[in-house]
């Protein structure tokens, strides 16, 4: 008796292990391929955990698998090339030009308003 209590609580705590790290192979496949989502599977797999839903168990597994490409730093590129040369046509870099954007405009005459209309139309 004392026998089959002790094999009943080692395989209880055999199972368990082996569960817990069935749950987390998604978590640890992102950590090892150092994977941008790996935040959003770690929760995915809380969400499973908790819900006990196994849909979101298998999305954070093929979410772990699929290699997102990094869209960041070609448009971050892109926008520094824009500003750079937008910055070289006016003679002055584009913080100085946003600068000068927001300042006030100089104060017109009073007649001015109506050559604005006149020229319109």
């Amino acid at each position: 008796m004392v026998v089959m209590g002790i094999f009943l609580v080692g395989t209880v705590l055999w199972v368990g292990t082996l569960y817990w790290k069935l749950h987390s192979l998604p978590e640890r496949m992102a950590h090892k391929s150092q994977k941008l989502q790996f935040e959003f599977v770690a929760v995915l797999g809380l969400i499973s955990l908790f819900t006990h839903m196994h849909i979101f168990w298998v999305a954070g597994l093929l979410l772990a698998l699929i290699d997102i490409p990094d869209f960041g730093t070609p448009l971050r590129s892109i926008a520094d090339s824009v500003e750079k040369i937008a910055g070289g046509a006016g003679g002055t870099n584009g913080a100085a030009q946003v600068a000068s954007d927001t300042e006030s405009p100089p104060a017109e005459k009073p007649g001015s308003a109506k050559e604005k209309e006149r020229s319109h139309v």
